[in-house]
């Protein structure tokens, strides 16, 4: 009966979570430095957006991982 409760190898979840909290960072980043010759402004709020993702994303992901 206790078999149904035990759990697996939880690898893909941790790498689901790290690709969640730093995946979209990363992906504004890409963006805002391809629009930035065109959108100075855009390009900066993209730069925003990705940091402030990434803190935010470390701070609720971080908490449930650790």
């Amino acid at each position: 009966m206790m078999t149904a409760l035990e759990v697996g190898n939880l690898d893909g979840l941790v790498a689901f979570f790290v690709s969640i909290m730093v995946g979209p960072p990363i992906l504004f980043t890409i963006i805002g430095f391809a629009v930035k010759r065109n959108n100075p402004k855009t390009a900066k709020v993209l730069f925003i957006m990705g940091a402030v993702y990434l803190i935010v994303g470390l701070g609720i992901c971080g908490g449930l991982i650790s």
